[in-house]
Parts: structure tokens; sequence; C-alpha cells
């Protein structure tokens, strides 16, 4: 693990930049949240800030991918929740982060003081729209934590990278002889994936095996899949 940035230092090295959002930002009922904070750059693997470290930010995820954990006392990791583009971390109700948040790809953020968060109605407005979408998605993994087999877990994470498909009211392709498929690119090692769905490593790359066996996916490299029938990944999943 990479211990190369503090959230309370926020400091900038070169690789990491930490500057005021202001004239150019996009228009719309965010503007003003997103006027408010400022842009900060993380590498892949840089840590954001670490579990017990005071909670004295809120930080939206512009692009890229982090990865929020928590450690048991033998080493054992939880992959609790994944942040993508448009969602929010740095939550507590405490004084400190409950988990460590760690970047999975090169990642730019928008950063929020807490106490201008606090004392501001339409920044909390806008924090909550935010984290009733989040809400939502932490119930699903929970059932897939609580219910769903292997197979169903890893398909699941597979249509999770696919935009628009497998959702309430999915219709499908566009076209019935449509060319239903889409390569996705895994920002998560399979070390990572496993943590996320709660599985062994091998387990994992066992699911992985039986759907190439299948022909539903091909495996071009290490960090990309290639799903050859989304609606065959789909109804893998345990939500039909």
């Amino acid at each position: 693990m990479v211990h190369s940035l503090h959230a309370n230092g926020l400091e900038s090295d070169g690789s990491h930049e930490d500057n005021a959002v202001g004239v150019g930002q996009p228009t719309g009922s965010n503007s003003a949240m997103r006027n408010a904070g400022r842009k900060h750059k993380l590498n892949a693997h840089d840590v954001l800030f670490y579990e017990g470290d005071k909670a004295e930010r809120l930080y939206e995820v512009v692009h890229g991918v982090v990865m929020m954990y928590k450690l048991l006392p033998d080493g054992r990791r939880q992959v609790v929740y994944i942040v993508r583009e448009g969602d929010m971390l740095g939550f507590s109700k405490e004084e400190n982060y409950d988990c460590t948040a760690e970047a999975l790809s090169d990642t730019e953020l928008l950063v929020y003081e807490a106490r201008e968060v606090a004392s501001s109605a339409y920044m909390q407005s806008y924090i909550n729209k935010c984290l009733l979408g989040q809400m939502e998605n932490l119930h699903e993994h929970a059932v897939l934590l609580g219910r769903k087999s292997a197979l169903e877990r890893v398909a699941t994470f597979l249509m999770s990278l696919v935009p628009n498909r497998g959702g309430t009211g999915c219709e499908g392709p566009p076209e019935p002889e449509a060319d239903d498929t889409r390569t996705v690119v895994l920002s998560m090692t399979r070390q990572e994936i496993a943590d996320y769905l709660g599985l062994t490593i091998e387990t994992v790359s066992r699911v992985v095996s039986q759907l190439k066996k299948r022909g539903l996916i091909k495996v071009e490299k290490q960090d990309s899949i290639h799903i050859t029938n989304i609606c065959g990944i789909c109804q893998l999943t345990g939500i039909h």
C-alpha cells in the first residue's frame, strides 16, 4: 500500500494538484456546490485518508474510482464501497473516518471543508441527494453479500460496469439483432474484486473460468474483460 497522501494535509508534490474551482465550472443546479470545492488529484493507489484520520473534509469524485475498505486486526480486508464519478465520500457521524479511501485509478476530486458544509443549506441539500443514491447502492451490496452465490456476485459486478444495462426497466439491447457485447475495463485487481464481493481470489478466478467456458466473456488483458453476451451475464445476477 502506498502511504503517499494524508487527508489532513492534502500536500501537493507535483503529482497532485490542489487549486480552487472557479470560472469555467459547469453551470447547472450543482454549480454552486462545485464552486465551493477545490480540485485535487490522486494517482492510482494513492491513499486519500486512513481509517481513524480526523474527519474534516468531504470529497466528490469528478473522474476516476476510489475504493473504501476496512481492515480486521488479522489483516483481512473488506471493500465496503466503490466510489465512482458523481459519488461522494468522507462522511462520518464521529470525529474520525471509519474506512480507508484509496484511489484505484488516476482520480480527480472536489474537496469540501466539513465546517463549510455544516453551515450551508444548499450544500447539505446537494449532499443529501448524493447520499440517497449511494444508500440504494449499499442496500444492493448488502443483498449481494448476504444472499447471492459466487456466480451471481461476479455477474453482478460485471453488470455494474455496463452503463444503462441490468437495472430497473432495462429492455435489453436497442434492437433484437443488435450486437450485445461490451469490453469493460477493470480498475480493480482480482484480489480487490474478491474483497469487494466477499469471496476468495481463488473463487473469483474459478467463476471467471466458468463464464469463459460458457462463452459469455473473454479475458482480453489483465485489466479488461470482453462481455460477449450482456443479457447472458445479466441473467446470472439473481435479479430475474
